[in-house]
């Protein structure tokens, strides 16, 4: 017997027409080079009706690749919502990857139209595979032969109807960072992208609603903001995005003058804003930041709630998730026993609950590996043969991130497979590690690695950034350690380094830091 319900798709569609029609006039603002500028969904979906038909009239069709190269923008947001919407795929660019890695991912992609930032005109290459360019002005810039944005917009037609699709058809991909080998498209399909903001929406999600004002610092190229604009703009919320000035002072500044009630991005983000001085802006209007990207450390939830009175919320997920697929929440029932005071914090900087619609079982065979699948998972890579280390025979996504469960159904993330040491055959948590370092109130930063030990095989590296004018030393460094981890976890080796190197996407490169250090003489 079958059911008796409307078979709708699931459309991209659906959000650009509900902000339309149920939010015309609720705000969008958006800071650029000149200066902050304010819309509307109702002109913003306008404007992206307008842009779907010129686009149409350039030749772009269903399926062709359309590329952007830009901030977070109220014309990024429209193209966010022209391109699926008109069946063509949107593909952001991550700005910061090296111009090999770009010229690979757009050649890989077939990108056949690129969009790009005035502010950014100078940063791209130019792609030989792509037919044409066009400038968006967000500030000074020039770039010879693009087409211009705003003359697209006004050759549109402002009634330009969005078509029909197959809900499973291709809406939009991003590829991996390249942390390990090239980088790998991740193709979202309609259905996927609607799911995942209905998903993130939810109350032990981000929890967004139509009084928010939600502000993603985390890029628009990456992971399509962790699906925040389409999220927000499927329940109506006021939207700010903050363009090219992506400094602490200037996030601070923005969430005071435009009271932002949430934000989200990765933990160096939220680092840096506690770097301010006694007369940094107020974040008194944050009702709540979401952080992921890498570990949130213990020390992260602590320093923000005393200076700022601001929670974070440490939530899990990849690229190939959408990406969010996690979020730690304190419940208010006693299935966690008495979670209060520093069990409280521990479970804070847990990898929480996975999301409904997200199965997960844990790989004992491989270490405690988490492995994942769902209507937001990916199944396979764009135009990759070569995907059975990442896929199960059965289906599920292998994360690469070895995990713990904790209290029952809580995920805990001990760490990356290919960051774990092995020491005498014996596993040493890099994160867990890092998260004790940088709870000393002298340590910045600190990110671990292993090195090779003659006697041990590998041992840990602890690499430190200390706080301005501290005089801390490697002794006393292991002296705080000792009586908050196993003595066999002590490190022989602490480096005191500058800054941490940060990969594209603001996660820790520790790549960078085992070549430095692995056939390096130790400092100490």
């Amino acid at each position: 017997m079958d059911g008796l319900m409307m078979d709708v798709p699931l459309l991209v569609r659906h959000i650009a027409e509900r902000a339309e029609q149920v939010f015309p006039e609720r705000e969008l603002v958006s800071r650029t080079q000149d200066g902050v500028e304010r819309s509307t969904y109702a002109q913003v979906v306008e404007r992206a009706r307008r842009l779907a038909s010129a686009l149409t009239q350039l030749g772009i069709g269903p399926g062709d690749r359309v590329a952007t190269f830009g901030w977070n923008s109220l014309r990024h947001f429209e193209l966010y919502l022209a391109v699926p919407s008109m069946g063509a795929v949107l593909h952001t660019l991550n700005v910061r990857l090296f111009e090999e890695d770009l010229r690979y991912v757009v050649a890989h992609a077939e990108d056949r139209i690129v969009f790009l930032d005035a502010s950014l005109a100078g940063a791209m290459p130019r792609f030989e595979s792509v037919e044409r360019e066009v400038l968006m002005p967000d500030g000074p810039g020039q770039r010879p032969g693009a087409l211009d944005y705003e003359e697209l917009i006004a050759g549109g037609d402002p009634a330009f109807p969005f078509p029909d699709l197959d809900e499973c058809r291709a809406a939009a991909m991003c590829y991996t960072s390249g942390t390990t080998g090239r980088p790998k498209g991740v193709v979202y399909s309609h259905r996927s992208t609607l799911l995942h903001a209905l998903g993130i929406a939810l109350p032990d999600a981000m929890g967004l609603r139509e009084r928010d004002s939600v502000m993603p610092v985390v890029p628009m190229f990456h992971a399509n903001a962790w699906g925040m604009p389409y999220a927000a703009a499927l329940v109506g919320a006021r939207q700010v995005f903050p363009g090219p000035h992506m400094t602490p002072p200037a996030i601070a500044q923005l969430i005071a003058q435009e009271r932002v009630t949430f934000t989200a991005g990765v933990p160096t983000i939220w680092q840096g804003l506690l770097q301010l001085g006694d007369d940094a802006p107020s974040l008194a209007s944050l009702r709540e930041i979401v952080c992921g990207g890498s570990a949130v450390p213990e020390a992260l939830l602590r320093r923000f709630d005393e200076r700022f009175g601001v929670p974070i919320v440490q939530a899990w997920g990849m690229t190939e998730t959408s990406p969010l697929a996690s979020v730690s929440r304190l419940p208010d029932d006693e299935s966690t026993g008495d979670a209060k005071g520093d069990d409280a914090y521990a479970l804070r900087a847990s990898q929480g609950h996975v999301q409904p619609l997200v199965d997960f079982r844990v790989d004992e065979a491989s270490g405690g590996e988490l492995l994942v699948r769902g209507p937001w998972v990916a199944r396979r890579y764009y135009r990759d043969d070569d995907h059975g280390a990442t896929f199960t025979e059965d289906g599920w996504l292998r994360t690469g991130d070895v995990v713990e469960l904790r209290h029952g159904s809580y995920l805990k993330l001990v760490d990356r497979t290919k960051d774990l040491v092995k020491s005498g055959g014996e596993w040493i948590s890099s994160v867990e590690l890092e998260g004790e370092i940088m709870s000393h109130p002298e340590v910045l930063e600190a990110a671990v690695v292993a090195v090779p030990d003659e006697r041990w095989g590998e041992r840990p590296c602890a690499c430190v950034v200390r706080e301005p004018g501290s005089s801390l030393d490697a002794d006393d460094v292991r002296a705080f350690l000792a009586e908050r981890v196993a003595r066999w976890w002590l490190p022989e080796r602490v480096e005191f380094i500058d800054e941490v190197p940060k990969t594209s996407v603001g996660k820790f490169d520790k790549k960078v830091l085992r070549r430095r250090f692995a056939a390096a003489k130790p400092a100490d």
